[in-house]
């Protein structure tokens, strides 16, 4: 599937600043038409062969430019329920990432050049969302201890309490990314999402950006989630037993039942830079702005600094030596 302008016949893509479908070709707005392909491995426009992995679900064609979404991976059992637009541009995640790279010392001279950033896709990244309600059942023992001094003596107090917590919480959509090409612990940095964005699921969003199907199941992903509500609800926990000294858990069940779970499709902006045979990646959460990635260092530019640096206090040595002689 391509959705072309009725205009101009380009190709008509989502713009995350304007919020609607826009042919960048004749500029219009809101113009697009969906043109169905009945090949999923040939471009629907130009008919040049597609090379699309087993999971990719949305592409570009690397002949025409032109991009596609593939009908069959977004259909049926693999029809996502909701996506979350892009609200970041391209141009405004480069800018973050030069803010957030671009003056380190040792960066190579390459990193975020024009030609490696013209690679930089948006890319639709597949995550199941879950809902649990929770129940905190807990149960332990904490001191407060009090000291203080009358003379040469030093007074300590140990008070001792019992505390006991019941606590039901209600978890509404725990991303888990379900893509086996992305990072976990990456993703998981990359949240939050806002999830109140979240609409019902239309291809047009896809149209402007690389997508994929999940690639991993609702069930082998679980556990991941339920880890995700442990830490929250200790974490909330904590909040309720502060202003102990101590405290010592006697007993600490967590209850989890699943209400739902949906599949959705969250937008990031991938970039990838290749150093000396390594290749780095660099993410962009497509809805925060969020960034993430370490940079590689140029071992020419440590070296030229390293050896400007002591140059310098060479001459400044020298400089020294020759005042304290006229002296």
């Amino acid at each position: 599937m391509i959705y072309k302008c009725k205009n101009c016949g380009g190709n008509a893509v989502y713009h995350p600043d304007k919020k609607k479908m826009y042919c960048p070709h004749c500029d219009g707005i809101d113009t697009e038409e969906e043109v169905k392909s009945s090949r999923i491995t040939e471009c629907a426009n130009c008919g040049a062969p597609l090379e699309v992995s087993r999971y990719t679900s949305a592409c570009k064609c690397e002949h025409c430019g032109s991009y596609m979404v593939l009908e069959e991976r977004v259909e049926g059992e693999k029809r996502p329920h909701l996506i979350l637009p892009f609200q970041i541009s391209k141009e405004k995640a480069v800018k973050l990432l030069k803010q957030e790279f671009q003056n380190r010392f040792y960066t190579p001279a390459t990193f975020l050049s024009a030609a490696t950033l013209e690679g930089m896709e948006g890319i639709y990244v597949p995550f199941f969302l879950y809902d649990y309600l929770a129940e905190f059942d807990y149960a332990g023992t904490g001191t407060k201890v009090r000291s203080w001094r009358r003379g040469n003596t030093e007074y300590v107090e140990t008070s001792w309490f019992r505390v006991e917590r019941n606590l039901e919480i209600d978890f509404d959509r725990i991303p888990v990314d379900a893509s086996i090409n992305m990072e976990d612990a990456m993703m998981d940095l990359l949240e939050p999402f806002d999830r109140k964005a979240l609409e019902d699921f239309q291809t047009k969003y896809m149209s402007g950006f690389q997508g994929e199907m999940f690639s991993e199941g609702l069930m082998d992903l679980e556990p991941r989630a339920q880890e995700k509500a442990r830490r929250d609800s200790e974490e909330l926990l904590r909040e309720t037993i502060s202003g102990y000294t101590t405290i010592h858990a006697d007993r600490k069940h967590l209850n989890l039942q699943r209400q739902t779970a949906a599949y959705a499709l969250l937008p990031v902006w991938v970039y990838y830079y290749s150093y000396h045979g390594k290749r780095y990646t660099y993410y962009v959460n497509g809805q925060s702005g969020k960034v993430l990635g370490k940079t590689p260092v140029s071992k020419g530019k440590m070296f030229a600094y390293g050896g400007g640096l002591w140059m310098l206090l060479f001459a400044m040595l020298m400089f020294g030596k020759m005042i304290l002689e006229v002296l």
